[in-house]
């Protein structure tokens, strides 16, 4: 058996879809070894993984893109904390290796410093990826802005004509800060965003169609295994015991992306339907908003509890979230504010698994709108969770970092 040490960025939604692989990975007899925020090395502890803390100077680099005047600006930002986190991620994971002697290491896709320490290191290594993945292909629209797939000659001479420059965006944000960090590492630079995903011997790629678009050109090293759902357990509080309606669940994000503005607007769009809301927000103060009767405002509170009860999930667009609904074939109502979030607004809105509303139209009068179609939508919802259901989920990637990266050892 082999012994796997596994290293994520600083956030619970990277963290928490790795913690089921690597239970798998444990129960197939390998040993796992953890680094990860320290305030989740209990946790991991309590799963039976050898874990500790990363280094804490990575965790005060905290992203400040909620702060662009737009999302050019937004990407720049996001690009210069990973750049920033670097410094101290990539001798973080050296060290990490020197002291636990893996026979394999998966790396999270945000720590990059981590990812071109295990490249040097030069020994079997992985990344896992929580979010859509930004790969060029003829066959997708060009990745950022949201954009719909196209349909006929005229969507395809538009992609033709967009995707130069918005993959030329990209790379100016991502590749001097991405390279100098490889060239400190004696590493050689990348020509494009795309050798960045091929650099890994495997990538768990956390999604599956039909949420993904489908592409006939897939890399050979892209493992697309569907999510990978799991959070603490709970105990379910006694006031959500006492709900007798339908829950909406309203999430933000765990990284702080000034999207308070949505639960706001969700309290006072819902507070006269016949369903009782609740908001999380952990990278927020829950005591901050006027919570109508019919609602809850909580920092934290694992969403299964809610998401099985639930008509509908109000998201800002983070994949994690978005993603946990849909497996559980609940709808969702997607407000986008950055990052990520317009591809997988789009995602939803094109799977029919629920709507979209741009966060620079949210009113209450849309989001109630767009809450109660999506109600209307649970057919599209459960299409998505099979997709999701027929990836594989752990047991997949699980198979993927054996057939992968542990060949050469006796199984």
């Amino acid at each position: 058996m082999a012994r796997i040490l596994a290293y994520t960025s600083p956030a619970r939604g990277h963290l928490f879809p790795l913690i089921p692989i690597l239970d798998e990975l444990r129960a197939r007899g390998h040993e796992v070894v953890v680094r990860t925020l320290a305030s989740q090395v209990d946790l991991a502890r309590g799963r039976g993984f050898d874990a500790a803390a990363i280094d804490p100077r990575i965790e005060r680099l905290v992203h400040d893109d909620w702060r662009a005047r737009n999302s050019r600006e937004g990407l720049k930002a996001a690009m210069r904390v990973f750049n920033a986190r670097a410094e101290f991620d990539a001798p973080d994971l050296s060290g990490a290796i020197r002291d636990e002697d893996p026979d394999a290491v998966i790396v999270d896709i945000n720590s990059w410093g981590a990812m071109a320490a295990a490249e040097r290191w030069g020994s079997p290594w992985a990344v896992f990826c929580p979010y859509p993945l930004a790969l060029r292909s003829s066959q997708v629209p060009p990745f950022g802005p949201g954009l719909a797939p196209a349909r006929g000659p005229l969507g395809r001479a538009r992609d033709a004509a967009l995707r130069p420059l918005v993959l030329r965006t990209l790379g100016n944000a991502m590749l001097p800060p991405l390279n100098d960090v490889r060239s400190g590492l004696g590493l050689p630079a990348l020509r494009r965003v795309d050798d960045f995903f091929a650099r890994p011997p495997l990538l768990i790629y956390l999604t599956a169609e039909p949420f993904e678009y489908h592409r006939d050109d897939w890399p050979e090293n892209i493992a697309m295994v569907g999510p990978c759902d799991w959070e603490p357990p709970a105990t379910e509080p006694q006031w959500l015991a006492d709900v007798d309606r339908p829950i909406v669940l309203v999430t933000t994000s765990s990284e702080f992306q000034d999207d308070g503005g949505l639960v706001r607007t969700a309290l006072a769009a819902l507070a006269d339907q016949p369903v009782h809301v609740v908001a999380t927000v952990p990278a927020g103060d829950p005591t901050a908003f006027d919570v109508p009767g019919n609602a809850h405002v909580e920092r934290f509170l694992p969403h299964g509890l809610l998401l099985d009860r639930a008509a509908c999930a109000v998201t800002h667009g983070g994949m994690g979230a978005t993603q946990k609904a849909l497996v559980r074939g609940v709808p969702v109502c997607v407000v986008p504010h950055g990052r990520d979030q317009f591809e997988v607004a789009r995602r939803v809105e094109v799977a029919a698994a629920g709507t979209r509303i741009p966060a620079r139209r949210l009113t209450t009068d849309r989001l109630r709108s767009g809450v109660l179609q999506a109600m209307t939508m649970r057919e599209g919802a459960r299409r998505v969770a099979a997709g999701y259901a027929a990836g594989g989920g752990p047991a997949a990637a699980a198979s993927a970092v054996e057939s992968t990266l542990l060949t050469s050892r006796a199984m």
